[in-house]
């Protein structure tokens, strides 16, 4: 297995960028990068959608009605981008940021990885709610009825354009840093776990008006941890393919397919409330940890040959947490 080469350019940028003795700012930042790009993305994206959208989430207005409930996501949407731009700047110059966008561009991989990215999700999402379908019309994917529109085909294409924001943070910046240190397994879930706890605010706005009856407080935990348990199974996967191409582009495009697929807006995904939302949602989440145990079976002897193929530990500063 090769080395990503993401996270040995980031190292070596790191590297290349110390010619002035830093501050006491930058001392931390270099020695703490990953952990300082999860604050900083909290504080914009938390901050931002609070300031333009936390009268109507503190005020019950549900967010199918609310005139500002796109615009805060969008805002929040840009915190890892802006932290990440901030953060390699000021870790690595002009050239480290230059290196990001060379990977968002980096489009010539083998034609099955992006058969990989654009499918996985529809093709899970799809079968789950096919299944659950046998058991209650109201999982009918609305692309077999006659709900699905051309209107509802553009908002998943312009909800999938959204993840470039997110991507741009989470692999072009944190994955590669912790993969200096960790597998990517272990590096999936510490970023997946920390990217679901990201949507919490989102979480608890979506869910707030969505529980149909359900206790609010059991609904909003169980809605919240399935949210948990599906982005970080997918984030395994996404990571695995991450690894595997190098290109940032394909990730971006992974997960666009996944955001498009599982949020309600009349595609693969119909909208439910309450039990039938938990339960579609559990078991998506335990259908995408099917699959991420398919793709370890498969790997394993591949992984077992090379023990995850850890190179020597780059210095302290450019692959600390």
């Amino acid at each position: 297995m090769s080395v990503p080469s993401g996270r040995v350019e980031a190292a070596a940028h790191e590297a290349g960028s110390r010619t002035a003795e830093p501050n006491r700012a930058d001392r931390l930042i270099r020695q703490h990068p990953v952990l300082a790009y999860f604050i900083l993305t909290f504080v914009v994206s938390w901050s931002l959608l609070l300031l333009i959208g936390g009268r109507d989430l503190f005020s019950g207005v549900d967010w199918d009605v609310s005139p500002v409930f796109g615009l805060a996501i969008i805002a929040m949407l840009t915190g890892p981008t802006v932290a990440s731009l901030v953060l390699t700047a000021r870790l690595a110059g002009r050239a480290g940021v230059r290196d990001m966008f060379s990977r968002l561009r980096r489009w010539r991989v083998a034609v099955r990885w992006y058969a990989v990215a654009l499918l996985t999700a529809p093709a899970v999402v799809l079968a789950v709610n096919l299944g659950l379908w046998l058991t209650s019309s109201a999982f009918r994917p609305p692309i077999f009825s006659d709900e699905a529109t051309a209107v509802a085909l553009l908002a998943g294409f312009g909800v999938g354009l959204t993840t470039v924001l997110e991507e741009l943070g989470w692999t072009g910046f944190a994955i590669p840093r912790l993969r200096l240190r960790h597998g990517a397994f272990a590096t999936a879930l510490i970023v997946g776990v920390i990217w679901a706890a990201w949507h919490l605010l989102q979480v608890i706005w979506v869910g707030s008006s969505t529980s149909g009856g359900v206790p609010m407080a059991p609904y909003l935990a169980l809605y919240f941890l399935f949210a948990v348990a599906s982005l970080t199974a997918y984030r395994v996967l996404m990571v695995w393919v991450h690894d595997a191409t190098g290109s940032l582009l394909v990730v971006t495009l992974m997960h666009a397919s996944y955001a498009a697929c599982t949020l309600q807006i009349d595609l693969l995904v119909p909208k439910l409330t309450g039990g039938d939302l938990l339960v579609q949602g559990w078991v998506l989440s335990a259908a995408l940890w099917l699959v991420v145990a398919g793709v370890a079976l498969s790997r394993q002897r591949e992984l077992a040959g090379q023990g995850e193929a850890r190179e020597p530990a780059p210095p302290a500063a450019a692959c600390s947490l």
